[in-house]
């Protein structure tokens, strides 16, 4: 092999080198566009609909036969909009990570103008007053994350299986990260084959 061809060889594989990084990079951007999108989407979400998670996954069978385990619900929470009776909402409770759907049942009107209410779950025996913190025996505005306005039928069986079922989720992980390394490897097949080709003439 002579000089000229190693120096030939030598600028193709750095050629290679190069784009093999310009090409990590762009997945990287790539990557940085799709999930500062989907926040910038969340985010419009939660100001249009003035609820901090306008989008919940009913999680029991305590709605039923209204809402079923795995329905996905659309939420508002306009705060000037009044609390009415067998209006179905979403509240957080202090002590409990994960937010309640159920019905006001309820509603109790202080002699100061102050306005608290008591949930159920249309399918449950009892009011909330169990689930609700230590010595709470009503909610009030602030304790809303949501009022219901919209369902998608068990489109959120999905998320309740990924948290259930670890390999479940381990398996979508892997599987989407095995696409993307295929289509990665791909392009730089394509990317070897064209500099080859490029160094053969």
């Amino acid at each position: 092999m002579g000089v000229i061809d190693q120096l030939n060889m030598d600028s193709l594989f750095g050629e290679v080198q190069r784009m093999d990084k310009r090409q990590f990079l762009y997945q990287v951007l790539s990557f940085g566009m799709i999930v500062s999108s989907a926040l910038m989407i969340w985010k419009g979400l939660m100001v249009v609909t003035g609820s901090e998670s306008p989008i919940v996954v009913v999680l029991s069978g305590s709605m039923e036969p209204a809402f079923h385990r795995g329905d996905l619900l659309f939420l508002t929470n306009y705060r000037d909009e009044p609390v009415r009776v067998g209006e179905i909402v979403v509240f957080k409770v202090e002590g409990r990570d994960i937010p309640i759907v159920h019905r006001v049942i309820k509603l109790h009107e202080k002699n100061n103008g102050t306005l608290k209410f008591l949930t159920k779950g249309d399918n449950n025996s009892v009011d909330d007053r169990g689930l609700y913190a230590p010595g709470q025996l009503w909610l009030t505005k602030n304790d809303i994350v949501g009022r219901a306005q919209g369902v998608l039928p068990y489109v959120g069986m999905i998320t309740i299986y990924m948290n259930e079922y670890p390999n479940f989720k381990d398996a979508i992980i892997m599987s989407m990260l095995s696409k993307v390394q295929f289509r990665i490897s791909l392009k730089f097949a394509y990317l070897r084959r064209y500099l080859f080709d490029k160094a053969c003439l």
